[in-house]
């Protein structure tokens, strides 16, 4: 049988089955890499190591080489042969008409029918096995003697004359003993490894349809962002098309207004050229009875004759482009189309003004209710329970309590300072007044060298450092989440604080050292 003597030659000698992914020893002997992995790895605690068939030692962990060769004859024969385990065996010694095998004898290699197993078990007491066309792998490959012990030490199967040689005096067991002590390892190895396996594939198959999930959010904000910037195009060409008219149609009138002017301006140009070239003449004439006579009939005072003084025309020169006007024209369709925007990403852009009822006396506020800057003198203000008593800080006047909204704010890069939001109902004095320390406010801290954000008294610093003085903030008030971005280029995202809101919310602004903020809205 020529498929079964080949067989024998791809089997591993340490687990007797076809090569997976064949390794070769220094040696030339061929082995699965599991398998000399396993033997090399229990040979290590000896302190030495050799090959399992032909005891070859290394003084190092030797290296193992890829058997391509090897790997794809395996592969081609068991490609060839689908069903081989399923190979029906034969009596050897029905000759005449193949009879189904019962048993195989190691020792004789041949398999036996009923008729011959009773006639073979008179006269020896052979080793049987089940039915089987490949007995080279069941042999020791040193002694060809019938397998029969297992040597843990070496990870080796072994005959009865290796107990006596290379293996005199190790610690052995009887080779079915080995095999079902292996099964027991290896169902409770794939006992502890088929629940680890389902988690992985749960949280594989989890992991996919979030990557789903996300590539079809990313799909339709790209769809989403495609039709935003074209309706942007459209009202573009519209505020274009809007202030080029407004351009044209100033440009008409006061263009046709000059026009007019320069009509009416030659015409008198064209009189006086007459009047002149009639007074030359006059000069030109020697008789002086002629003379008086002509200019009896001709000659007025200047501010008589109508032709020449009356009716010259006045020309305005500060009649120009109103260019504010035409400044105004694109800004509102600049404003509309920036309102538009906002409202297709359903983002509000809240108008934030501070209370200066609530700031500190060492903030100073501006006169727009848009600047909180540290001041190193205490500021003339009024009694108010809503003043913050021992730190510089300011509440703005506005509360943000429902939908999405986005503001941008920037720092003068000087001190410390922390913008943030807070719930109404923070202390006022005290440490817990300090946004800071408590509970009802989320800020991110800014200093020259870092970032830090900040609530109830745990800090996390950032891992980027401050590159740029503005910074956008965005809320969904009902999502809880408070976002802080860097407007650099590209914008980068800072944090994100997770919260579940139960007040009404203003923004706060903490200033130190000179540090100054303003809202740009």
């Amino acid at each position: 049988m020529a498929s079964a003597e080949l067989r024998d030659e791809l089997n591993c000698s340490i687990c007797l089955s076809l090569y997976t992914d064949p390794v070769s020893l220094r040696c030339g002997h061929n082995f699965c890499r599991s398998c000399i992995v396993s033997v090399l790895d229990a040979q290590e605690a000896a302190g030495g190591y050799s090959c399992p068939e032909c005891r070859a030692e290394y003084p190092e962990h030797p290296a193992l080489e890829k058997n391509r060769k090897l790997r794809n004859i395996v592969e081609h024969f068991s490609s060839t042969q689908p069903d081989m385990e399923e190979t029906r065996i034969f009596c050897t010694y029905c000759t005449r008409s193949p009879v189904p095998a019962v048993k195989s004898c190691l020792q004789c290699e041949t398999s036996l029918c009923d008729d011959h197993l009773k006639a073979h078990n008179k006269t020896v007491d052979h080793i049987l096995t089940e039915p089987t066309g490949s007995f080279g792998y069941k042999k020791c490959s040193l002694h060809k003697k019938v397998l029969e012990y297992y040597c843990p030490q070496d990870a080796a199967c072994l005959c009865v004359s290796c107990l006596v040689g290379e293996h005199r005096g190790y610690q052995v067991e009887l080779l079915h003993e080995a095999f079902e002590n292996k099964k027991k390892k290896l169902r409770k190895y794939l006992d502890e490894m088929n629940p680890k396996k389902s988690e992985i594939e749960k949280r594989v198959q989890n992991l996919q349809d979030r990557k789903r999930k996300i590539q079809e959010k990313a799909s339709d904000k790209r769809q989403n962002i495609s039709k935003i910037c074209m309706d942007i195009k459209k009202q573009l060409e519209m505020a274009e098309k809007k202030a080029l008219s407004d351009v044209s149609r100033q440009e008409e009138k006061i263009v046709s207004q000059i026009s007019d002017l320069i009509k009416k301006l030659e015409i008198q140009e064209g009189k006086l050229s007459r009047k002149i070239h009639h007074v030359e003449e006059m000069c030109r004439i020697a008789n002086p009875i002629r003379l008086l006579q002509e200019c009896d009939i001709t000659v007025c005072s200047p501010g008589g004759d109508e032709d020449t003084g009356g009716d010259v025309v006045e020309v305005s020169t500060e009649e120009d482009l109103d260019e504010v006007l035409i400044s105004l024209t694109l800004h509102r369709s600049m404003r509309d189309i920036v309102v538009n925007v906002t409202s297709e990403l359903g983002v509000h852009v809240p108008d934030i003004l501070l209370d200066v009822d609530t700031a500190h006396r060492c903030v100073k506020i501006s006169e727009d209710l848009k600047t909180a800057t540290k001041s190193e003198e205490k500021q003339e203000k009024p009694e108010s329970p809503g003043r913050f008593v021992d730190y510089p800080q300011v509440l703005s006047r506005c509360v943000l309590s429902s939908g999405r909204h986005y503001w941008e704010i920037e720092w003068n890069q000087i001190g410390e300072c922390s913008v943030g939001l807070s719930y109404p109902s923070i202390e006022r004095e005290g440490e817990e007044s300090d946004i800071e320390y408590n509970d009802k406010s989320w800020n991110l801290f800014m200093y020259d060298e870092e970032y830090k954000v900040w609530h109830n008294s745990v800090r996390l610093a950032l891992s980027v450092k401050p590159t740029c003085p503005t910074l956008g903030v965005f809320l969904d008030y009902e999502a809880g989440r408070l976002s802080f971005y860097e407007l650099c280029d590209p914008i980068r995202h800072l944090h994100t604080f997770t919260a579940s809101f139960t007040e009404p919310l203003h923004v706060v602004f903490y200033v130190f050292d000179e540090a100054s903020v303003i809202i740009r809205s």
